[in-house]
């Protein structure tokens, strides 16, 4: 297909994939997406179809410098589907991308379920549940969760 055509969504047809690699300054998820593009020879088009996707997402999320926050679940998953990744590595790159860090192992030195602060026992999975589902709640959900951990944090204050 020629670069300048349209692939019938009405949008221009995607460049080839070396032209669009977000290249070094791209975000990590960028240069997943850019990465598999190059290895496969893959479009947007090719991904989201793949992937159970629309086209624009696909494009957005390879062309969004300054993600303000990560994709939902579903798109990650197909994402991954898409690009044929597993999903962990797309989870990881899409929260690195907001600026924050996705461990599917504990960081070294942790130890295995181990405590990571006051009062913890082996939290590993409420933790996991709580970073994985906070898009998942309204704004207004989310306010009352930042209240409670604040709470929680003054009353284990000395």
């Amino acid at each position: 297909m020629h670069p300048a055509a349209d692939d019938g969504t009405g949008l221009p047809a995607d460049r080839p994939a070396a032209e669009a690699a977000a290249g070094p300054g791209g975000n990590p998820l960028q240069r997943l997406i850019a990465g598999r593009l190059r290895e496969r020879g893959w479009s947007y088009g090719e991904v989201a179809r793949r992937g159970g996707l629309p086209r624009s997402t696909v494009s957005t999320l390879a062309t969004t410098r300054n993600l303000v926050r990560p994709p939902r679940p579903a798109t990650i998953d197909g994402l991954a589907r898409g690009l044929d990744v597993p999903v962990s590595a797309v989870r990881a790159a899409a929260a690195e991308s907001t600026g924050l860090h996705y461990y599917d192992r504990p960081p070294a030195g942790t130890g295995q379920g181990g405590s990571r602060g006051p009062g913890g026992g082996g939290g590993d999975q409420e933790r996991e549940l709580l970073i994985a589902s906070i898009d998942e709640l309204s704004a207004q959900d989310r306010r009352h969760v930042a209240a409670l951990v604040e709470s929680l944090r003054n009353r284990a204050a000395p």
